[in-house]
């Protein structure tokens, strides 16, 4: 259970841990409306902003809002690492006992922050989702999509997946550690922090139009976000190869009564049918299959390297230098790398 930490972790109570790429459009915006709110908690905070390696004038404009926000704390990637690599780059290194995780486009409404602080204070919660009330803003493509994922996602880690919860949340300490202490290399905070099963609750809102600039996570990334999310939980996809074998065996046989039959009648030329349907059906599910196989070994492969998801060039609020991420510890009990 959450516990009241207010000097735990010195006077930083709330950490704010804002992943940015490319966002100098949206940075003004999303100062003007967070700074107020985090200044009327009353409580000591940090706003955690992590430069995932931008291009434009995110790094200029964040060392300029910081000159007059002392609070404004700026942790920058050597390189674009992506967006769940810079937010564990901000939960590892943020310092208060309270972590919020927030996207820099102004969507999730920082003005619910207070109210998850105030709803984990008050219930012992270890974990507040924000959730969107609805999607009635999103195209009907976007909204099936997306209800599609969820369901998904509710049918890996199960139903204590919220659904429509994206990465706006409130995490306390013991909750940001136990992430911190997981070997997984390709992380998806979706599915990793219901898994942890620590109490939790709900913060309902009206998701926002995009403040400014162009979304970073378009159908492609939405795309390798769900593959990432089925074969980090589950080996269900190895499975398939089963079920697409017996299926193509019914099929094959189904086509088979259809070649002799054609055969009888003198309707094809001899072994044609025959070869095709061999060729299409078996070589379809072996590459099918090959595919998924080639998914996990690819897992494999990364977790074996153990190579850091983020390097960090430079922290303001240490001067630290170039920094890799702490390698995951493998738990010893494990004799081979696992998915």
């Amino acid at each position: 259970m959450a516990q009241e930490v207010d000097g735990t972790h010195g006077t930083t109570v709330l950490s704010v841990v804002i992943p940015m790429y490319n966002e100098e459009e949206a940075l003004p915006a999303l100062v003007n409306r967070l700074r107020p709110v985090l200044d009327g908690l009353g409580v000591g905070y940090e706003v955690v902003a992590v430069d995932d390696g931008s291009r434009d004038r995110t790094a200029a404009l964040l060392a300029a809002f910081r000159l007059g926000w002392p609070e404004l704390r700026v942790i920058g990637l050597r390189r674009n690492s992506g967006h769940q690599a810079a937010l564990t780059a901000g939960l590892d290194r943020a310092a208060g006992a309270y972590v919020v995780s927030l996207d820099a486009d102004c969507q999730d409404p920082p003005e619910k922050i207070p109210e998850m602080l105030a709803l984990a204070r008050e219930q012992g919660l270890d974990v507040v989702y924000g959730v969107r009330a609805d999607r009635s803003s999103d195209s009907a493509f976007k909204r099936w999509t997306a209800g599609g994922y969820y369901r998904l996602l509710r049918r890996l880690a199960g139903p204590s997946v919220p659904a429509h919860a994206g990465d706006f949340r409130l995490l306390s300490r013991a909750a940001v550690d136990a992430l911190k202490a997981l070997p997984d290399q390709q992380r998806v905070y979706r599915l990793l922090v219901p898994w942890l099963g620590f109490p939790s609750g709900q913060v309902r809102y009206e998701r926002e139009l995009r403040s400014a600039g162009r979304t970073k996570y378009p159908l492609g990334r939405m795309i390798l976000l769900a593959a990432d999310s089925i074969t980090g939980f589950s080996a269900a996809p190895l499975r398939l190869a089963t079920w697409l074998g017996g299926g193509a065996f019914v099929v094959c046989l189904g086509l088979l009564v259809y070649t002799l039959t054609g055969y009888a009648l003198g309707h094809t030329v001899p072994g044609w049918t025959s070869l095709l349907t061999a060729v299409v059906f078996i070589g379809a599910v072996q590459l099918v299959c090959v595919g998924l196989l080639g998914e996990y070994v690819a897992r494999i492969y990364t977790a074996v390297q153990n190579r850091p998801s983020y390097y960090v060039g430079h922290d303001t609020a240490d001067g630290a230098g170039e920094q890799p991420s702490a390698p995951r510890p493998v738990p010893r009990s494990r004799t081979r790398a696992e998915p």
